[in-house]
């Protein structure tokens, strides 16, 4: 019985890791700042992307700094999560100008009708609270990692 167990044991595959936006060695495989570059082409044309996984997209947005909760809560209905920017520039604009430079994440599968959709939604909502969608980002999991 116990060379069945060993045999078994040798074959069973090992669980792989589920992707969350906190996943360590994550890494961007794709880009999107410029609004007039579509994001089919965006997604057609990154090398780094591994289509069939699950990546962390990252929206970025300037909001005012009194419309963070608002927006946090809006977001939350759809799983996404609201967090600071972190850096130096980032303390400095919230500073200077009251706006606050966030990241907006989720886990999805990509392709390019999703990821147009979250753009315009991101657009739409960053207007509405009276800020800015800067563009998005998706991040994978380094092969090596």
């Amino acid at each position: 019985m116990k060379l069945l167990d060993r045999l078994r044991d040798l074959l069973r595959k090992a669980p792989e890791q589920v992707l969350t936006t906190d996943t360590p060695g994550l890494s961007v495989v794709a880009e999107a700042f410029d609004i007039a570059e579509a994001d089919s082409a965006v997604l057609a044309r990154s090398h780094l992307l591994a289509a069939d996984r699950p990546a962390v997209l990252r929206h970025h947005l300037r909001l005012p700094g009194d419309k963070v909760a608002e927006a946090t809560g809006l977001l939350a209905q759809d799983g996404w999560e609201l967090r600071p920017m972190a850096g130096e520039y980032a303390a400095d604009e919230v500073l200077n100008s009251g706006f606050v430079q966030l990241h907006a994440l989720r886990v999805q599968q990509l392709d390019a009708l999703h990821c147009a959709q979250e753009r315009s939604r991101m657009a739409g909502l960053a207007q509405r609270l009276g800020g800015d969608s800067l563009g998005w980002d998706a991040l994978q999991p380094s092969p090596e990692a």
